[in-house]
């Protein structure tokens, strides 16, 4: 029992430093960036709120669970832009090794667990995955409509850009959401 608390509480302690990776975003008053942990924790009730968004096969628990784990890859990846020039590639297998230390700390149930839900998330096939992906695409867009434009501007995004990058996803797992943000965008971009 010892060996598994002390592998759990190493895992916990790790997790921590995803406060300290701060994201290309603001907060929504702009005041300063986020940091990766408030990322997915808003994720997170972005996900339990709008839960009535997703087809009724999505288990919203499962999205939760999978949003608590998404970015914890961050502690040894850093932050991925979705603006940003990135190797995608790299920095998958940038992510994966850092998946494969991060729930390797805990117990191998859990480990293993864990480890299945990123991996399900990253593919995002499943109906929660698929979800959890627009979930996780829509915070932003919302954040920067609220101050000013944010990362769009630092990245200097075009509508085209944010349609393909953030329209295809949040329209594939919640097209009621995307319907709705569509004509904010539309007047933001000026289209």
């Amino acid at each position: 029992m010892s060996d598994r608390l002390d592998r759990q509480i190493a895992f916990l302690s790790e997790a921590d430093k995803l406060k300290s990776i701060l994201r290309a975003s603001r907060l929504h008053d702009a005041s300063r960036f986020e940091n990766s942990a408030e990322h997915s924790w808003h994720v997170m009730l972005y996900a339990y709120v709008l839960a009535d968004q997703a087809d009724t096969n999505v288990q919203i628990d499962r999205v939760i669970k999978m949003l608590l784990l998404h970015d914890l890859v961050e502690i040894d990846a850093g932050d991925n832009p979705i603006h940003g020039d990135v190797d995608v590639a790299a920095m998958a297998a940038k992510e994966a090794a850092a998946a494969d230390r991060i729930f390797g700390l805990l117990p191998e149930d859990q480990a293993l667990s864990f480890r299945a839900l990123w991996d399900e998330f990253e593919a995002a096939e499943t109906p929660d995955a698929i979800f959890a992906k627009s979930i996780d695409r829509v915070q932003t867009p919302i954040g920067n409509l609220s101050n000013g434009g944010g990362s769009w501007t630092d990245y200097n995004v075009s509508f085209d850009q944010l349609e393909t990058r953030v329209g295809t996803p949040v329209n594939r797992g919640a097209p009621g959401l995307w319907e709705w943000l569509l004509p904010k965008l539309r007047l933001f971009f000026k289209t």
